[in-house]
């Protein structure tokens, strides 16, 4: 026959860590697909004037940001206080931008190339005249689709 023992005390089973990792990695997938990363930092204040007839642009991704502010407080030592342009993450002179679209165009596919949008982002107190170079600028570079950055405001 069978000896029987007395009762031992149960021990509580290990925790099944099998499953943890495909959680730990479905989570990091997740975040991965709905993070989105800033493309640049902005070196100039930018206070967007209204426009009454704005649209929205179907793809963002083939837009190239031209910013034009005066710079921010911590760079008006470097920069100065008068308006400067900013493309990506550099503050350039008007002469830079022909450059500027030539490095656009080839970071993009060639099919896309054609669909490139240059957006100006503008603040409303820069003068008319440093935006015109900016336009004539871009036309000598090839870059003909322009956008003007604006919030939408009221019809009066």
């Amino acid at each position: 026959m069978a000896r029987f023992t007395g009762k031992k005390a149960k021990e509580t089973p290990g925790l099944n860590m099998g499953s943890m990792s495909d959680i730990i990695f479905m989570l990091l997938f997740f975040f991965m697909v709905i993070t989105t990363m800033r493309e640049s930092s902005l070196y100039v204040k930018i206070q967007v004037p209204q426009g009454t007839e704005t649209s929205k642009l179907e793809k963002k991704s083939l837009v190239s940001y031209i910013n034009i502010g005066v710079p921010m407080d911590q760079y008006q030592s470097k920069y100065g206080k008068e308006p400067r342009i900013q493309l990506n993450d550099q503050i350039a002179d008007v002469s830079d931008i022909t450059q500027w679209v030539e490095l656009e165009r080839a970071d993009r596919s060639p099919a896309d190339r054609q669909y490139i949008t240059t957006a100006i982002k503008a603040d409303m107190a820069v003068k008319m005249g440093m935006v015109s170079d900016i336009k004539q600028e871009l036309r000598q570079a090839g870059a003909f689709r322009i956008f003007y950055n604006a919030r939408k405001g009221e019809r009066k």
